[in-house]
């Protein structure tokens, strides 16, 4: 049966002489998802996101001439859907019992947290992971990341048109293009850098990049407009989780941007089987990630 740890599991518990059991659980990263996801909490079991197309410019008016009207309408819609993840183990009643060590239990307890942790912060990073895969889209029916956003007569873009490893010049870039951000009906919106997201490949490269007044690698003096201008004024962030060694994101200030909800809370608990007598422990919890304005983020794959 899968998940029943009996006496032949752990043999050694039995005997005499242990010193120590390890490879259960190590020190954990921070929670490293909550850098890049705006938090909320839910109370259903998936939350909608609605956008609306506002209103154009206006024209001019001509004396004497009526007003002309503009209208608004409902944009596409961001599901998201709050799923359960849960795990859990069994211990037979003969294997507690017998075991010569029960202050090594607790290490049971740390696995099933740790594995619990894991899996919050994997299914989150892979929201950037998939940013450019076409088996992932959004509301508006493409990836996370595009060139080709669709809006009301025409596209935006959030990435860089030529995909770049992460430098000076290609953070300026990224910069200049979030500046230009338009909403749904091309008006200008003063949307900001916030914070860089970077694989650990590449955190040297962003911290030469970010804290250096000058010009990095260079024999100038020139000053980095980067660092003077604090066009990034959170830094930088590691993410552990990004499967691709030399992709980088730029969280903005745009609100609705990337999304996380929680419906349950994690939750531990244990019990006793009556036919058995196996002790049973396990973790759940319920929660969705995903992204409702694309603005929230700006990235490259990586060269």
């Amino acid at each position: 049966m899968a998940g029943v740890i009996t006496r032949g599991s752990l043999p050694k518990l039995l005997w005499p002489g242990l010193n120590q059991i390890w490879g259960a659980a190590y020190n954990e990263y921070i929670s490293e998802w909550k850098d890049v996801f705006e938090i909320n909490m839910s109370d259903k079991a998936y939350e909608e996101d609605v956008g609306l197309v506002g209103m154009g410019l206006a024209p001019q008016k001509p004396e004497g001439q009526a007003i002309q009207y503009d209208t608004m309408k409902q944009n596409y819609v961001s599901r998201y859907t709050n799923l359960a993840y849960a795990l859990g183990f069994v211990i037979t009643r003969e294997e507690l019992a017998d075991c010569l060590y029960p202050k090594f239990g607790t290490d049971r307890s740390k696995a099933l947290a740790f594995s619990m942790h894991q899996t919050k912060e994997n299914i989150g990073a892979n929201v950037l992971n998939r940013a450019f895969d076409t088996e992932y889209t959004g509301g508006d029916g493409v990836t996370l990341l595009n060139s080709s956003h669709p809006t009301d007569g025409g596209t935006l873009s959030n990435t860089l048109s030529a995909a770049a490893d992460l430098s000076e010049a290609a953070l300026e870039t990224a910069c200049i293009d979030i500046a230009n951000f338009r909403d749904n009906r091309n008006n200008r919106i003063a949307i900001r850098p916030s914070k860089l997201i970077v694989p650990v490949n590449v955190m040297f490269d962003a911290e030469r990049i970010l804290k250096n007044p000058f010009q990095p690698d260079t024999a100038e003096r020139n000053i980095n407009s980067l660092y003077q201008m604090g066009m990034i004024p959170e830094g930088y962030r590691v993410n552990h989780y990004l499967s691709d060694s030399d992709a980088w994101f730029i969280m903005t200030d745009c609100p609705n941007g990337l999304r996380y909800f929680e419906r349950e809370a994690p939750r531990f608990e244990d019990d006793n089987d009556f036919d058995t007598k196996n002790a049973k422990f396990s973790a759940y919890e319920r929660y969705s990630f995903g992204w409702t304005d694309w603005r929230g983020i700006y990235g490259s794959p990586g060269a």
